[in-house]
């Protein structure tokens, strides 16, 4: 059982890696760490629905890791 957590965990954490990758708009490191000059936009098509699924992993990471935490 403790293996299928690992394994729920780890395959969570690279899909979240992935998707926090994919939001990033502009290719540089400045924006990646907040340079960007551009302003706030509301969220639309595909970007709202990769913003909602990434939302979505990252609860499922959370619980899945409080989950183990408290059973193991």
């Amino acid at each position: 059982m403790s293996t299928v957590f690992f394994i729920v965990q780890i395959i969570l954490s690279i899909l979240l890696i992935a998707l926090v990758v994919m939001q990033s708009k502009n290719l540089g490191t400045s924006a990646m760490f907040g340079g960007s000059g551009s302003f706030a936009t509301t969220k639309r098509g595909f970007e709202k629905t990769l913003f909602n699924l990434t939302l979505v992993v990252s609860v499922l990471f959370f619980l899945i890791a409080i989950a183990s935490a408290m059973i193991f």
